[in-house]
């Protein structure tokens, strides 16, 4: 049996950006055993793989808040046992930053990832027995999948599968309405309110209930603030993230900012529109069976009309 080991801790959309390169490894090794090491936040999202056997989960934003805790210590020392309890035959590091080429040397196998020019922290090359050039100007899927694939020794072939195992992600509910995630980590990429008054208006004429997620009491306001001025928007409980994810599966429409629920409503089919304020890449854009358009300006934020437009195509696909 081949024993694979896999690093790719966060984000959320990197995250869901390696699920098709673990499909592909186990369509070519189909007895092969796989382990993949990921942030506690985003271990729930790697259980919907069904190909993933074991699942290593660290905690390093909390395990540094909490550098002192007992617990933080009994933690890590778990994941490390865990790691160094086979013998893997391929590590293969997708994320490619120094402290997950670290954890590649806890574990014992040929570990592969990217080379000093493919990689965002070349330092981390170091830490690899087998280095591999990937062209930056590929999307982060095809760069996932094709390190998996030379790591591997495949061709890689085909359109992205995530391979989620549905059963997991029932709709909460099914019904006419649409999803604005409006929130994002970083501010530069947000888009005005006054905006997105507009698109739940302009979505609440085209007879759909706008649903308003938030992480924290920041974007919960903001939430309260656009739900007021659009007719019948709802505004649920904050939830874990599966459990978005079924809101997420249920939905008509998905429309935001670029964040990681995007990335999931693509990976499900859902049609997305995206708004990027800052820039517009190719690179990490949503991608996924179901329709998807981005909407954004190399210079300004993109107009409304626009952001209504991608709407109106993507609800016709």
């Amino acid at each position: 049996m081949t024993e694979i080991l896999f690093i790719k801790t966060s984000s959320m959309g990197d995250v869901l950006h390696h699920m098709p390169a673990v499909t592909e490894a186990k369509r070519h090794f189909p007895d092969a055993r796989i382990t993949w090491v990921v942030d506690e936040m985003y271990a729930p999202l790697a259980t919907l793989h069904p190909a993933v056997d074991e699942i290593v989960t660290i905690a390093q934003r909390r395990w540094r808040k909490q550098i002192f805790s007992a617990r933080s210590w009994r933690e890590f020392f778990a994941a490390v046992k865990k790691l160094r309890a086979r013998n893997f035959d391929k590590i293969i590091d997708t994320q490619g930053l120094i402290r997950t080429g670290l954890m590649g040397r806890l574990a014992h196998g040929e570990r592969h990832g990217y080379d000093f020019e493919s990689i965002r922290e070349p330092f981390a090359a170091r830490f690899y027995d087998v280095n591999h050039k990937v062209g930056w100007d590929r999307h982060v899927i095809e760069r996932n999948r094709t390190l998996t694939a030379l790591a591997l020794d495949y061709e890689i072939s085909g359109a992205p599968d995530y391979g989620f195992d549905r059963k997991k992600i029932q709709p909460s509910k099914s019904g006419n309405y649409a999803i604005i995630f409006h929130a994002t980590a970083k501010t530069k990429k947000e888009w005005p309110e006054e905006r997105w008054i507009e698109v739940g208006q302009a979505l609440a004429k085209r007879g759909l209930e706008v649903v308003l997620p938030w992480g924290n009491e920041s974007e919960r306001a903001r939430s309260e603030r656009i739900a007021a001025q659009v007719p019948n928007a709802r505004i649920p409980d904050r939830v874990p993230i599966m459990d978005v994810a079924r809101l997420i599966a249920g939905a008509k429409i998905v429309c935001g900012v670029d964040t990681g629920f995007l990335h999931i409503a693509a990976a499900l089919g859902v049609p997305v529109v995206a708004v990027f304020t800052i820039t517009k890449s190719h690179t990490a854009s949503p991608t996924g069976p179901g329709p998807v358009e981005m909407v954004g300006a190399a210079n300004g934020l993109p107009e409304t009309r626009d952001v209504i437009a991608a709407i109106d195509r993507v609800a016709k696909t």
